[in-house]
């Protein structure tokens, strides 16, 4: 039921809201990041505050990277609000774990194309130095 003074939003309103696409927000309901929400007398999509926080939370997780599963993950942990935060941490400090990792391979990556353009002599392209190393060995 509707409270008194509770802002009510359809789809677009919420996908402005947001900054998300339409189609992402149906996309999280399908998969249950976001609960169905109600629907109006004429079918439209009925979201309230609580939708709106529960995909603010979505969305800023996925800003920070975290995966679906991790989202959804830390949804179960954010709904259960007398569970231990220690839970959380180890989410947290797993994807920490993954993007250092990312972070250490995009280093190399970086390392290596500076090596192949260093190494360019800016020739022809039968010299060219970074074709050569893209080729089959």
């Amino acid at each position: 039921m509707q409270g008194q003074g509770e802002v009510r939003v359809k789809i677009g309103e919420l996908a402005r809201a947001t900054a998300t696409k339409v189609e992402t927000i149906r996309f999280y309901e399908r998969i249950g990041l976001l609960p169905e929400p109600a629907r109006t007398d004429g079918n439209y999509r009925d979201y309230g505050p609580d939708q709106l926080a529960r995909l603010s939370f979505v969305r800023r997780a996925r800003d920070l990277g975290f995966t679906l599963d991790q989202v959804r993950e830390l949804l179960s942990l954010a709904d259960d609000r007398d569970r231990s935060c220690k839970a959380v941490d180890v989410v947290a400090r797993e994807h920490l774990a993954q993007v250092d990792q990312k972070i250490a391979d995009l280093r190399s990556l970086r390392k290596e194309l500076s090596g192949m353009i260093d190494q360019c002599g800016q020739g022809a392209i039968s010299e060219c130095r970074i074709i050569e190393a893209l080729g089959p060995s």
